[in-house]
């Protein structure tokens, strides 16, 4: 379970992100808080990175196949229906409606569009970091509405990350078991929290 408080980044909990299969750290660290107020969930993602692979420019291209930050959220409960958002370093955003057979029959609905879903990249204090702010408005998660304070949605927070090898890493709080991000039976809980 996490918790996630009101417009408070320094007092908001700090989520690592761990090896998606093996659960264990990975090669590069990856920090996240989340936040949220009236209008939007807000995630910040501090990223260690030595080499970053970036080439993509338009919303929805396949960020996935490169370096990318992601969160999927389900406020419906189930692992059924639910939101995917990623930002890659560029700052170049994919926004999708996903409906999961739980069976294995995953459909992405590109055509889905969150359009006050925004978010920056900037580098970190520390060298070799990057630092992405994502916002993600309630007006646009469709059927959902604000939450209130004790509210609980279910989630799961994700990176991509290739060496310069070529070589790549994947991470998630919530570890799936196996490189596949859409075992929405790991999701976590996350409860708005007002303090």
């Amino acid at each position: 379970m996490e918790n996630v408080r009101q417009w408070d980044w320094p007092s908001s909990p700090v989520g690592y992100l761990r090896d998606v299969v093996t659960a264990e750290a990975p090669r590069l660290e990856t920090r996240f808080r989340a936040c949220w107020t009236k209008e939007a969930l807000h995630i910040r993602y501090e990223c260690q990175d030595d080499h970053i692979v970036a080439t993509m420019t338009s919303r929805d291209d396949s960020l996935y196949e490169e370096d990318v930050v992601e969160v999927f959220i389900d406020p419906f409960g189930g692992g059924t229906t639910y939101y995917e958002f990623e930002i890659s370093p560029r700052g170049v955003l994919f926004d999708a409606l996903i409906h999961n057979s739980l069976q294995g029959k995953i459909d992405v609905d590109r055509s889905w569009t969150a359009n006050g879903f925004q978010a920056k990249v900037t580098p970190g204090t520390e060298e070799g970091w990057l630092i992405y702010e994502a916002e993600i408005p309630f007006a646009d998660l469709e059927d959902v509405g604000v939450p209130e304070p004790g509210t609980v949605w279910h989630w799961n927070v994700f990176r991509i990350d290739d060496d310069r090898e070529g070589v790549r890493h994947y991470s998630a709080w919530s570890p799936t078991g196996k490189v596949n991000f859409h075992i929405s039976q790991q999701f976590k809980e996350l409860v708005f929290v007002k303090e």
